[in-house]
């Protein structure tokens, strides 16, 4: 960090520069149980003092309510923010259980538009497809992306848990500045073919759930029991049960390191999501949703944690001995095509 604000680093071959660290916004008013605009909108405030610039959110947070919240913060400070936003995924208000994912054309052409109309702004930074549709070929629907980029409706393409192929068959339609999946001490699947592709050619990775949607920190060791009704991590494997007690127990070297560094929990495995940058040589910018400034303050100094060899080694055999998946359906999910 200099001058208190984290360093920054570009998106990609040609994407925008952007801080080393994100903010994922969807917790602020979904998902993760009750909330507070006012101390929403100092979190997103302070966020943007220390340096962080990319903002992510999507059409599915909320049917959309998500970016109708951060419009004023983003139309505020326009120049600053680079905006995030993603199409593809929708959740029935009557069974939040449920996903349904479109890929094809006409819908991408209508969700872009109802997304620039929540947001209030001319053009969005860097548009994702949040999932993937396999009956919907993947050039058709980048296809679809890559014109609005020549419309100025969009100036970069991302694209969210998907395999390394279709991450190559993408590239070679339009580039791509980002991919977006899961990735965390409890977390490594996309590195075996995800990662290799995105260093192969020039595409970032922008890691979600850093923090193993907050159970890396160790503020919650069982949703059933310590987490609201409304709360969305109480459908996750890995979050409740049997899986829920061996998983905290994995929390053990994560704790060591921590100790060592006399940092918190999640400031490691924050620490560790930053540093495969340099293990896998590309450019790496986790988004860690928050909706506290306290909570923003101590994760971006997390980017200022340097793990030695050593630590990296006690913290290696964790993401093989998690257990239970990341969701009930993997078949949304990289891994469940690769």
């Amino acid at each position: 960090m200099t001058d208190g604000k984290i360093t920054t680093v570009r998106l990609g071959d040609g994407g925008p520069e952007v801080g080393v660290q994100g903010l994922g916004c969807m917790g602020m008013n979904f998902g993760y149980g009750p909330s507070d605009a006012g101390e929403s909108r100092a979190t997103l405030e302070r966020a943007l003092e220390l340096g962080v610039t990319l903002y992510d959110t999507a059409d599915a947070y909320g049917a959309g309510e998500n970016e109708t919240f951060l419009s004023p913060f983003f139309k505020a400070h326009r120049d600053e923010v680079v905006i995030a936003t993603k199409f593809a995924l929708s959740i029935p208000p009557d069974d939040p259980t449920r996903r349904i994912i479109r890929n094809d054309p006409p819908y991408i052409r209508s969700c872009v538009e109802a997304s620039l109309g929540r947001l209030g702004v001319e053009a969005i930074d860097l548009y994702y497809m949040h999932r993937r549709n396999p009956d919907v070929p993947i050039e058709e629907s980048v296809g679809a992306m890559a014109e609005l980029v020549r419309e100025g409706k969009v100036k970069h393409l991302g694209l969210s848990e998907v395999t390394g192929a279709e991450l190559r068959a993408a590239q070679a339609v339009h580039p791509i500045a980002a991919v977006q999946s899961e990735w965390s001490l409890f977390s490594r699947d996309i590195e075996a073919g995800v990662v290799p592709a995105a260093r192969e050619l020039g595409v970032a990775l922008v890691p979600y759930s850093p923090l193993g949607r907050g159970f890396l920190t160790g503020s919650f060791s069982n949703a059933e029991k310590d987490l609201t009704a409304d709360d969305f991590r109480r459908q996750q494997p890995r979050f409740t049960g049997e899986n829920a007690a061996a998983n905290t127990a994995l929390l053990e070297p994560v704790r060591a390191v921590a100790d060592a560094h006399d940092t918190s929990l999640g400031q490691i495995a924050l620490a560790w999501v930053q540093q495969q940058a340099q293990v896998h040589d590309l450019p790496v910018v986790p988004i860690p949703g928050t909706r506290k400034a306290s909570r923003v303050e101590e994760n971006t100094a997390a980017t200022g944690i340097v793990l030695t060899e050593a630590e990296l080694a006690l913290l290696e055999p964790i993401a093989a001995e998690v257990a239970g998946d990341r969701y009930a359906d993997m078949t949304f999910t990289s891994a469940g095509r690769e």
